[in-house]
């Protein structure tokens, strides 16, 4: 005869894992495409499903000094869900080349590269620029410019400015956004967060309360993965694929 054991409330309830949405062989594929890029190699079919997602690239070269962190080398996604196999490598070499604030990715330079992807998911309005988690949610900011906040006829209850804004001033706004990781690495509160990314943005005047509350923010979460040269190198020879 079975005998039934009750359940003790305080037990500890068995821990469902989430499946794991970014993987390894996504960076296999976006370092496949640079090297085969820069070298001219036979490049490696994908072999993950070919799904759709908002995604960033991330190049990092790490530093020679055990203990230091990697630095960025390019950083570059789309916000707009795209099929992985296009999108992957798009941004792989999108990152390596085009991002203005670094040089080109050269050859010489591989054996020093890691590389991150991100995929975006759960994104959701927010109600202010403060309704977010530092270490949990990325952040999309965009926000007018700041004297278009004001109008002739009435004052907005979120401006201070008295100026009247030209039709060019209305046609002027401002984006940016930070990973969910970047605050953490930094150090930022949710305020420097927010005033970082208005300076990203490209807004060089005053910070004020009013700019922060004429912003429109999104948040979202992000599934990461990192491989290193090393490990693309073992992971490429190992599918009959030469270095």
């Amino acid at each position: 005869m079975e005998t039934l054991v009750p359940m003790d409330p305080a037990a500890e309830q068995p821990v469902v894992e989430e499946p794991q949405v970014c993987l390894p062989e996504h960076c296999f594929y976006a370092f496949d495409t640079l090297f085969c890029e820069l070298t001219k190699k036979k490049p490696l079919p994908p072999t993950f499903p070919d799904e759709k997602y908002a995604l960033f690239v991330t190049w990092n070269t790490r530093s020679s000094r055990p203990g230091r962190a990697p630095r960025l080398r390019g950083c570059i996604g789309n916000f707009e869900p795209m099929p992985l196999h296009e999108g992957l490598a798009e941004y792989a070499l999108i990152s390596a080349f085009r991002d203005s604030r670094f040089k080109k990715i050269e050859e010489w330079e591989l054996e020093t590269l890691e590389c991150d992807i991100s995929l975006l998911t759960d994104f959701e309005g927010a109600s202010s620029y403060l309704d977010w988690t530092v270490g949990v949610h990325g952040v999309q900011i965009s926000f007018p410019h700041p004297t278009s906040t004001s109008s002739s006829e009435a004052p907005s209850p979120l401006s201070s400015s008295t100026s009247v804004p030209t039709l060019q001033t209305y046609r002027r706004s401002y984006s940016a956004t930070y990973l969910p990781q970047i605050a953490p690495e930094q150090g930022w509160d949710k305020i420097e967060t927010i005033d970082s990314a208005i300076r990203k943005a490209g807004w060089n005047g005053r910070i004020t309360e009013d700019v922060r509350r004429s912003i429109k923010l999104r948040r979202y979460q992000s599934r990461k993965c990192t491989v290193s040269w090393e490990e693309y190198v073992q992971w490429r020879k190992g599918n009959g694929g030469k270095i």
